[in-house]
């Protein structure tokens, strides 16, 4: 058995010291975590991920804090708003820690304490609300509650990065008032539209009468220039054939008056036959008499185009036929022998 002497197990001792030593100086820190070293129980840096070393015996590591960012959930709560309605309300934070020495030393109790500061301002901001305006305004309500706890738990070391209002869920009968209010909303809008609708109906069945009546008015205008245009011209040929006609006149021609008046004759009978107020014509001259003018403006006709008579001869001026005397009618009777028609 071999002998150890003193200095042998004097340096044996050291050795294993030693290693004790750098094996307890050695500290491996996860990624997402800082560790804080505390020298005879004070605080005096932070270990980040990594291979770090302390001092052994005098340094000790003290709190492992996670600074990965970190999800609190918000338990339902009632909450009475400015209306003195009451709802139930819950919601999500989420936070991380920006300081590990603060978040570790500031603070008893990291995550109820953000809880409890949450609970509460979600309370203060949504009592601080109508009912309907807390259901409309969610954005402002997270906006509002992640400032204030933001900027109360930055001493802390902690980054408040969103606050969200999960569930608002009023009483049942506040619900079914909801929905009748909501129910006459939206027929008040349904009659006001139906009412805009009838309204532009009417202004549009308006404008388009205005529109017809000005087209029409437009084309009466039209119409009377034109008409007035049609006389003025038909005037001018009157003109012309009258004084064509006293032309002829004067130079001896006898027959050219007779064409005008057998001409104008003829045009008055049409007129006559053609009026809607007229059944039966009792005409005041003889049948031969009408047909004896007939002929006549054909003989004027003949001579006026140089045409042949229906003798052969040139024709001369119609022989003035005696004007019959007028038939006594059947019903009359003479004065002188007595009675009444």
């Amino acid at each position: 058995m071999p002998q150890f002497s003193t200095v042998d197990i004097v340096i044996a001792v050291f050795v294993v010291v030693g290693i004790f030593f750098v094996i307890r100086s050695i500290r491996q820190v996860p990624q997402g975590y800082n560790y804080t070293v505390e020298r005879f129980g004070r605080y005096v840096r932070s270990l980040h991920p990594g291979l770090n070393f302390i001092v052994p015996v005098i340094d000790t590591v003290g709190a492992r804090m996670n600074m990965m960012e970190q999800v609190l959930d918000i338990p339902t709560q009632e909450v009475i708003t400015r209306d003195n309605a009451q709802v139930n309300a819950d919601g999500i934070a989420f936070y991380q820690v920006m300081d590990a020495s603060k978040a570790a030393y500031e603070v008893r109790g990291l995550e109820n304490a953000i809880l409890n500061l949450t609970m509460t301002n979600i309370r203060s901001v949504m009592g601080s609300m109508d009912l309907d305006e807390m259901l409309s305004k969610r954005d402002e309500i997270n906006e509002r509650v992640l400032r204030v706890v933001d900027e109360a738990a930055s001493a802390w070391g902690v980054k408040m990065t969103r606050i969200e209002i999960k569930d608002i869920s009023p009483p049942a009968d506040v619900v079914q008032a909801m929905g009748r209010q909501m129910k006459a909303e939206r027929d008040k809008r349904a009659n006001i539209l139906e009412a805009e609708g009838q309204r532009q109906s009417e202004i549009l069945k308006a404008e388009g009468q205005k529109q017809g009546q000005i087209l029409k008015a437009e084309g009466e205008r039209e119409a009377a220039f034109r008409q007035a245009e049609a006389r003025e011209r038909l005037a001018q040929a009157e003109a012309a054939a009258t004084k064509a006609v006293s032309e002829a006149i004067a130079s001896g021609d006898i027959q050219a008056i007779n064409y005008f008046v057998a001409q104008k004759y003829i045009e008055a009978l049409g007129q006559i036959g053609t009026a809607s107020n007229q059944k039966v014509l009792m005409l005041p001259m003889e049948a031969s008499s009408l047909l004896g003018a007939l002929g006549g403006i054909g003989e004027i006709s003949r001579e006026v185009f140089g045409g042949p008579s229906a003798s052969g001869r040139t024709p001369t001026s119609p022989p003035t036929r005696p004007t019959p005397a007028p038939r006594p009618q059947p019903w009359a009777r003479d004065p002188d022998e007595g009675g009444t028609p």
